[in-house]
């Protein structure tokens, strides 16, 4: 109890600086919800969207599961790219995953984590999709790669939900976006997959995958 005690006296200590450096912030903060980002990301506690952006509170639309996956059986991510774009009018989706993702890692090694390894199903199906790609690179960039794989394959996941298509269809301007982060140095890096239509979708998604396949590790 003393260590969750001491989260609450951090919390107010940090309420308390807030007020003091910004008057009104939380005012301001509780009278609307109005962001332009939306960024699906990775449960890592190390990866958190608002510090890497340098956004602020209310600035972007969170979610986060392990892996930073996108399918359609999963509700509670599809209603949430719902609110974000038929509700919030975000403008920017992005899927961000990291490198060194202990999900990725499970999936690519076949390693046996329990009840998560019916989720991870889902990233072995990338890795047995783009299985020469990972072949032919060189053990220690596997992770890597397939870490940067994951992630383009959730940004078309997402093209293809019926959220997305129908937003596109009425002409609603909002753009998915791919990143990768880098625990190591704190970087974004752009996985070059932003869709802003279904125009051209899958000659960006095999340049997408070109390009992790010749990048030098």
């Amino acid at each position: 109890m003393p260590f969750i005690q001491d989260l609450f006296a951090r919390n107010r200590a940090w309420a308390a600086q807030m007020e003091h450096d910004r008057p009104g912030f939380f005012t301001n903060l509780k009278s609307q919800q109005n962001p332009k980002y939306m960024w699906i990301g990775c449960s890592d506690s190390r990866v958190p969207a608002n510090q890497i952006t340098g956004l602020e509170p209310g600035e972007v639309f969170v979610h986060r599961n392990v892996a930073n996956v996108v399918v359609h059986s999963d509700l509670n991510c599809l209603s949430t790219i719902q609110f974000a774009v038929d509700q919030l009018k975000v403008e920017h989706l992005m899927v961000v995953g990291h490198y060194g993702c202990g999900g990725v890692n499970a999936a690519l090694k076949n390693l046996r984590m329990g009840l998560v390894d019916n989720w991870l199903r889902h990233i072995k199906d990338v890795r047995d999709r783009h299985c020469a790609i990972l072949q032919a690179a060189p053990p220690e960039a596997r992770l890597d790669i397939l870490c940067e794989l994951n992630v383009i394959e959730q940004v078309m996941n997402v093209a293809q939900t019926t959220v997305m298509q129908d937003a596109w269809a009425r002409g609603q301007r909002v753009s998915l976006h791919g990143w990768v982060y880098g625990l190591k140095d704190g970087l974004l890096q752009d996985l070059h997959i932003t869709l802003d239509s279904l125009e051209g979708i899958e000659s960006l998604y095999r340049a997408a995958i070109a390009g992790v396949s010749a990048a030098r590790r």
